[in-house]
């Protein structure tokens, strides 16, 4: 295959343009970049569309175009540049259990992209986005989800009645603290865990709509919402039968 060495190649503009997410109309597919991020792909069974890869380096399966190293720096979003960089397809599907968890207005794509490595590192079943969310598959995002974007089901909601099983909503002040099995918990029940952006939080239409509203106990004023769901899905994971009556 021919080594790519021109900047104006139009295989590169196209990733410039994935890049900036201005594709029109929107295309469905992304960009990762590295080599931890393209092992992750390969052992999640997805396949690349188009790879790119440095002249010489070997990285990346059979396929891959060539690219000269200060042309491939070029069109790299890294600081240091990246040895491989390759195209993937988007994946959508509709929420579902056993255990989903629903981001709200959750608008920085590190946050998304750091939910939903959470959510594969406790088993979650999907990340479902609702209004005002990042795109998950933007690369600040795909990068913090640290290959987890491949593994994990993504759905797009447009309303709480799309989502599985009983709600679990998190919200702070008075809201009684999440927390481990009690009497009338109810083993392998689906359950939805729904966190706000930070600052919002849930709406209150939101909240009035589920079967359970709950709080993370700490001694500062607020979590930004990775951090609030990594620790709701420990606590929702840690044992049998978590899920709050």
């Amino acid at each position: 295959m021919t080594e790519i060495t021109s900047p104006q190649n139009p295989r590169l503009q196209a990733l410039r343009r994935l890049h900036t997410r201005r594709e029109r109309p929107p295309t469905q597919s992304f960009l990762a970049e590295g080599e931890d991020l393209i092992d992750a792909a390969r052992e999640a069974g997805r396949p690349p569309l188009e790879g790119f890869r440095l002249a010489g380096s070997r990285l990346g399966p059979e396929g891959f175009h060539d690219v000269a190293p200060k042309t491939l720096a070029a069109v790299s979003g890294l600081g240091s540049g990246a040895r491989v960089i390759a195209v993937y397809e988007q994946r959508w599907g509709a929420p579902a259990g056993p255990l989903c968890l629903y981001l709200h207005g959750v608008g920085d794509p590190g946050n998304v992209g750091t939910v939903v490595r959470s959510a594969h590192a406790f088993g979650a079943s999907c990340v479902a986005l609702g209004p005002g969310c990042a795109d998950p598959h933007s690369p600040k995002a795909v990068r913090a989800s640290m290959g987890s974007i491949f593994a994990v089901a993504l759905a797009r909601v447009g309303a709480i009645d799309e989502l599985p099983g009983r709600l679990v909503a998190l919200a702070p002040g008075a809201a009684e603290p999440l927390r481990g099995p009690g009497a009338g918990d109810r083993a392998g029940a689906p359950v939805t865990l729904l966190v706000g952006a930070e600052r919002e939080g849930l709406p209150a239409e939101i909240l009035a709509r589920c079967d359970h509203v709950a709080r993370i106990p700490i001694a500062s004023d607020s979590l930004n919402a990775a951090m609030a769901a990594t620790v709701a899905l420990y606590e929702l994971t840690r044992r049998p039968s978590r899920v709050p009556a």
